[in-house]
């Protein structure tokens, strides 16, 4: 789910490497950007697929992304419908792959993603967990490489426009802070975010992210010190310039922005 900012955090990836192919799905929408970027990752014309991120229970999307097969694991990155709904169905639809999250409730028929640097080979790739919470308790991010390229596939935790929520209480402001600081170590190597266009380095726009979120904090604090008492009454002050339609979503990352300051909240 993202958030209200127009631009990118960063400079467009020029190109995907010839082992990565995005299939957009056809749920655009404010939180959604242009729809979900399920990413199919392929060594080579005789190896199955990693899927990324099946996205929501559309038939033709699904379809889609099976005839990418053969299709040997699907990942998650974290546990929102727009990016889960479909993969049950999709599991059926490739014979029953495997479908890992960190989350045991999105995970069929295998482990829960838990141990940092998890590898999973065998589909010649290196694919390696990068446990990054904040946006959701049980956000991932997977650092993916194949013939001398690397990219970090970063979910919601970084998009490729605009920023994210916290998705308070699931989400957590200090973890999301943290998450981003371990991103902003990977320089140099494209993000490929679950919503929006692909983005030229990983580590900058994680310290755009940053960026973004301690002047938030500080406009937080401002607001509370000249009297907002509730995170309605923050929202009203520091969203002013969003649309009040997503006041909702913007009230989570205030909860998450106020429990972090450690003020009470009624």
């Amino acid at each position: 789910m993202g958030g209200r900012m127009a631009g990118a955090a960063g400079a467009l990836a020029d190109g995907l490497p010839g082992w990565v192919t995005l299939l957009r799905a056809p749920n655009p929408g404010p939180m959604t950007l242009d729809g979900t970027n399920t990413w199919v990752l392929r060594a080579g014309p005789d190896a199955p697929a990693v899927v990324v991120d099946p996205g929501p229970a559309d038939e033709g999307h699904l379809a889609a992304i099976a005839a990418h097969g053969p299709v040997g694991l699907v990942l998650i990155t974290h546990g929102h419908a727009d990016h889960t709904e479909g993969a049950p169905r999709l599991s059926e639809l490739l014979g029953g792959v495997h479908v890992l999250a960190a989350d045991p409730a999105h995970t069929i028929g295998g482990e829960p993603l838990t141990e940092p640097g998890e590898d999973f080979g065998g589909f010649g790739l290196d694919l390696r967990l990068l446990p990054t919470p904040g946006h959701t308790a049980d956000s991932v991010c997977l650092v993916a490489a194949h013939g001398g390229e690397r990219v970090v596939l970063t979910g919601d935790t970084i998009l490729g426009r605009g920023t994210t929520v916290v998705a308070h209480p699931d989400g957590h402001l200090g973890d999301y802070l943290s998450s981003l600081e371990l991103l902003s170590t990977y320089r140099g190597i494209p993000a490929l975010p679950g919503h929006g266009p692909a983005l030229a380095d990983c580590g900058v726009a994680a310290d755009f992210y940053l960026a973004h979120r301690r002047a938030r904090l500080d406009q937080v604090r401002a607001a509370v010190a000249a009297g907002a008492t509730t995170a309605a009454e923050v929202v009203a002050v520091v969203y002013a310039d969003v649309d009040r339609s997503l006041w909702w979503a913007a009230e989570w990352s205030v909860r998450a922005q106020l429990e972090h300051l450690g003020v009470e909240q009624p």
